[in-house]
């Protein structure tokens, strides 16, 4: 892996670089024994053919990987035999054979399936689950901790499927607004704005504003479609490629009021199951929250997770470190749990309790947002289409009552 890191050398000169290590923490030594102390050490993206050839492996298939796996084991097969057998049961998904047939060599040669899966070229795989398969070699616990990180990666694609199930109302009401309120803005105004023009009346506010807008969007509604496609491409490219745009955007929807609890909450939840996991398959405490902080996908609390774990590798407890770090402010819960944990020696417990009553308070949450959004939404195509039906009656009326 490549890592970024800012520091100074042995003179106090300011330095920044990059340093290919298997770890941060071998990256850390690597940079102490070229007399370089590191104030920001993070993991880079490696641009190359080969990165480019390969992807994440999707939760839901590594739940099944680990899960299927665990159990054929568990029954007590070698793990090169349930390999094959995998290979054998998934012969129509290719991208996944070749991926199995890859470890399936690098195991039949003598490898362990730590190395086969570190040095295989298909998937990308995180690396709290490589070092925990890893220590679980070493310790004999590969059953057990396969059989949690398939629970776990199940979990995480329960939360992701409930959360675009419970979007997918919202999504089709939003848009029917917008198909309702375009066709009225192009085929209905067009109209009803012809019969205004042979009258010469003197038209409401409204009507000549919903008039202009009609006439403009009209007018330009094809630089307004591919203006907002380039801007959500943009967006997205720049969210993705730009770390000062990324992070920009990350410590925005921290701060917003109810989505920066919900983010906190998923963020927190994720980290404290994989360090009680970690923990419970034996991975020492610093290996352990260096390898958890990796499940951070805001770069706030990546940040601030990243600069504490150093100070953990240096003996101090994560929920000091923490502390002592500027950054983002952690919710008080977690701190007392985590520092109630380090203080009883009971981290991997209360931890695992923590990571389940927040995964049940985003779930209350966002039952309630939701309940909440829906009428919102009627709410909004109810007033726009009301503007626009106000603005076209008013004058009519006005000319009814001129008649009389």
């Amino acid at each position: 892996m490549l890592f970024k890191y800012k520091g100074f050398d042995k003179t106090g000169k300011k330095v920044k670089g990059t340093v290919t290590a298997s770890s941060i923490e071998e990256a850390s030594q690597k940079l102490k024994n070229s007399g370089i102390y590191h104030e920001g050490l993070t993991a880079s993206k490696e641009f190359s053919l080969e990165s480019l050839s390969k992807r994440q492996m999707p939760t839901d298939l590594l739940s099944v990987f680990s899960k299927e796996l665990s159990s054929y084991l568990k029954s007590g097969m070698t793990i090169l035999t349930a390999i094959k057998l995998l290979e054998n049961q998934h012969e129509g998904e290719k991208r996944y054979v070749s991926f199995l047939n890859s470890i399936k060599t690098m195991i039949d040669e003598g490898k362990s399936l730590f190395n086969a899966l570190n040095a295989q070229k298909v998937y990308t795989l995180p690396d709290f689950f490589l070092q925990s398969l890893n220590v679980a070699g070493q310790s004999g616990k590969m059953v057990e901790v396969l059989t949690n990180m398939g629970n776990f990666f199940s979990a995480q694609n329960k939360i992701k499927k409930q959360v675009k199930g419970a979007m997918v109302y919202p999504t089709i009401i939003f848009t029917v607004a917008i198909g309702m309120t375009s066709f009225l803005i192009a085929f209905v105004v067009p109209k009803i704005t012809e019969i205004f023009e042979d009258t010469g009346q003197a038209l409401p506010s409204i009507t000549q504003f919903v008039l202009a807008l009609s006439d403009f969007l009209t007018a330009h509604y094809i630089a307004i479609i591919v203006s907002i496609v380039l801007f959500i491409v943009a967006f997205k490219l720049s969210y993705a490629k730009l770390d000062g745009f990324h992070r920009f955007i990350d410590a925005l929807l921290l701060k917003m009021p109810v989505l920066g609890t919900l983010i906190q909450n998923h963020e927190l939840g994720r980290f404290s199951y994989i360090l009680s996991l970690m923990l419970s398959s034996g991975v020492a405490y610093a290996q352990a929250v260096g390898l958890a902080k990796a499940t951070f996908s805001n770069y706030g609390l990546r940040d601030l997770f990243e600069k504490a774990s150093i100070k953990v590798l240096e003996g101090n407890k994560l929920s000091n470190s923490l502390q002592m770090t500027k950054g983002v402010k952690l919710k008080r819960n977690f701190m007392q749990s985590l520092a109630l944990g380090e203080e009883s020696s009971e981290v991997a417990q209360i931890l695992d309790n923590t990571s389940i009553l927040y995964a049940e308070e985003n779930e209350d949450k966002l039952k309630l947002l939701l309940s909440l959004l829906e009428p919102f939404m009627m709410l909004f195509i109810g007033t726009v289409v009301g503007v626009i039906v106000s603005a076209m009656l008013l004058p009519i009326f006005t000319m009814t009552q001129g008649l009389q």
